[in-house]
């Protein structure tokens, strides 16, 4: 299991879904993929990229503008 890191802070959608589905796709099942964005509209995208794409929402917090979003690759 591995654990990666997004930096997609200052893009605006559809980017940060887009650098997200890049690094899942070279990710193995169980691998914890952390995401930070300040795309507002991220926070109900990563939601429904989830279910569609079978990957768990770990965890979604928000602070000082940043969205952080935890994924568990399915």
């Amino acid at each position: 299991m591995a654990d990666k890191f997004i930096n997609a802070r200052g893009l605006q959608c559809p980017g940060p879904v887009v650098e997200l589905f890049k690094v899942a796709k070279l990710s193995e099942s169980g691998d914890l993929i952390t995401i930070e964005v300040t795309d507002m509209g991220f926070k109900k995208d990563i939601a429904a990229w989830c279910r569609k794409t079978n990957n768990e929402l770990v965890n979604l917090s928000e602070e000082d503008g940043t969205i952080k979003a935890v994924i568990k690759k399915g």
